[in-house]
């Protein structure tokens, strides 16, 4: 529901108006972690933080919170909210002898290190994209509210000498999409349940005004991130506005012969993901509006293949960061996604009703499939080699996707890598990576998904939710390359949500075809004693539940009316 001006602004306001479909609620803190004194000299009645209160100053409150600083001592604490959200802070003083405002310094964090942290240093804590660190100003007997941004923690230091501040409350505003969710994920190891579920909220968080990448970092709407993104948002929450509306602003916003984003590989994602979104929600009236850029698209991909049929992009050629300085991972990651791209166009083509179209360009994909990529060693390049048969799918799970475990992963590409791994045959190998790899950031006590992880920094790291004791290491703020240096590294980003797709498409075993009039069920338990979820269909939710029984499988499926399942 879209929300109206009162009546007294009349229509003109109403043309000119720009609407939220975001709510805000208020959160009250569940710990503090630090405080910069423990006796009661500074810092006063602290536990009443964490009371949920009305969120009214009053004149007659009583045994508020109380900061009081001096010359020597500007007294501060930090905050834990229990989970990471999008949003800022609300904060109330009460009645104090000044009726001057009060200045407060912020520190938000997606760490505890991160929210002790100063701007610039080693660890590379920055205000880019949001504002995580600055100076406000309380007014007395009243509130104020700040801050839009990625966060957990938050820490307040009083800025100035000679202040008694009695604070009622410091509650976090979290600002969401109010939408169900529609998809879950249950089975008999928790674990797996908590990434499905983690993987559903990290997108979501992601899911403002337009689909993000991340909520600290970078606020914006890049296109690759938003395949598993668009994946994620099939599985859970459905058909959702805020799917078009970023496609289509990314199209607006790079008309061709420009890359989206600059980088080949996310205007081929552009175009994959409407396959995936047709596929899923049969929404012809908009796949018909894409039709011209689509095809302009395509016929501009096709004059970047060279004689030997190898493609010759232009522009940023990216995959992912770590294979970023690989070229021979590079082109084979993007010779693959050439011929998924044609290959989607075909399809697409033919629901277009457009038959010549779809023949010319499988003949492109046919052309690209006769070169093969050689010397690439990377997984996430492997992976979409298998996915496009360029690879043989066993062969290459054995010798490339398995080695080392889960080293040398990408928190993006690890879906491709997971769907490479299913089509080898290897569920039982997919479910212990998503179990090893993704579970490895909640042990770290993670309650969204990163921007990167490599398992070999876990070694002698704290926890997020921690102080970092004197000789270990900050997990968030130790390590990271490229954009993700230190704690510019954002811990909530949608690209990372790829075990939530994985496990209701190939463990729930649910796969939508001919425009979501279709469901075929084809469940893959490995050890798990059973699995059972929902997901969201253009006839509604379907619900299924898989038990093994002496090594069978038997499910009981619970479809809505006009859903066709096939087994």
């Amino acid at each position: 529901m879209i929300a109206q001006l009162p009546p007294v602004f009349g229509a003109d306001y109403e043309d000119k108006a720009s609407h939220s479909d975001m709510v805000k609620t208020y959160l009250t803190p569940q710990r503090i972690i630090w405080r910069s004194d423990e006796s009661d000299t500074f810092i006063k009645n602290a536990e009443t933080l964490l009371q949920k209160g009305s969120g009214q100053v009053a004149v007659n409150d009583k045994d508020l919170f109380n900061l009081i600083s001096t010359e020597e001592h500007k007294p501060g604490i930090l905050l834990d909210y229990g989970k990471e959200i999008h949003g800022g802070v609300k904060i109330s003083m009460g009645i104090r002898p000044s009726k001057t405002p009060l200045k407060l310094r912020l520190r938000f964090g997606e760490s505890v290190g991160e929210a002790m942290s100063d701007i610039g240093g080693e660890r590379n804590a920055t205000n880019e994209h949001a504002l995580r660190d600055f100076i406000v100003e309380v007014p007395w007997l009243g509130s104020i509210e700040v801050g839009e941004t990625g966060f957990r923690f938050l820490r307040i230091d009083v800025v100035e000498a000679d202040e008694d501040a009695p604070i009622k409350s410091i509650d976090a505003s979290f600002i969401y999409r109010d939408i169900p969710y529609l998809g879950s994920f249950e089975s008999s190891d928790k674990r797996l349940n908590d990434i499905w579920m983690t993987g559903a909220y990290t997108v979501h968080l992601n899911m403002q005004n337009y689909l993000w990448d991340g909520i600290k970092r970078d606020r914006l709407v890049w296109v690759g991130d938003l395949h598993p993104e668009v994946m994620t948002v099939n599985t859970v929450f459905g058909k959702n506005e805020v799917v078009p509306k970023s496609l289509d602003l990314a199209r607006d916003q790079h008309p061709l012969p420009e890359w989206m984003n600059g980088i080949s590989s996310y205007s081929m994602w552009w175009l994959l993901i409407h396959k995936e979104w047709y596929q899923y929600h049969g929404d012809l009236n908009y796949l018909t509006e894409q039709e011209s850029y689509m095809i302009a698209l395509l016929d501009l991909l096709e004059t970047f293949i060279d004689e030997d049929n190898k493609e010759v992009l232009n522009g940023v050629r990216f995959l992912d960061w770590p294979t970023s300085e690989k070229p021979k991972a590079v082109h084979a990651g993007l010779q693959a996604m050439m011929i998924m791209t044609f290959e989607a166009g075909s399809e697409l083509m033919n629901v277009l009703n457009k038959p010549e179209l779809g023949q010319k360009y499988d003949a492109v994909a046919k052309r690209l499939r006769k070169h093969k990529p050689k010397g690439n060693t990377t997984k996430q390049a492997a992976a979409l080699m298998v996915m496009t048969g360029l690879a043989d799918a066993q062969k290459t799970n054995e010798n490339v996707l398995k080695v080392d475990g889960v080293q040398r992963m990408s928190t993006f590409y690890g879906y491709y890598i997971l769907e490479a791994m299913a089509k080898a045959g290897d569920y039982e190998g997919a479910l212990k990576v998503i179990s090893d790899y993704w579970g490895g950031m909640l042990d770290l006590g993670a309650t969204s998904f990163w921007e990167d992880f490599d398992v070999l920094d876990v070694r002698n790291s704290t926890r997020i939710d921690e102080l970092v004791p004197a000789g270990k290491n900050d997990i968030h703020g130790d390590f990271g390359e490229y954009c993700y240096v230190g704690y510019r590294h954002s811990f909530a980003h949608g690209w990372a949500s790829g075990p939530t797709p994985w496990l209701s498409q190939h463990v729930l075993g649910i796969n939508v075809l001919n425009g979501g009039d279709t469901v075929k069920i084809t469940p893959h338990l490995g050890n798990l004693e059973f699995a059972k979820g929902s997901f969201p269909t253009k006839f509604g939710v379907l619900k299924v539940r898989h038990v093994q029984v002496d090594g069978n499988i038997e499910t009981t499926i619970d479809a809505p009316d006009g859903l066709e399942i096939l087994r």
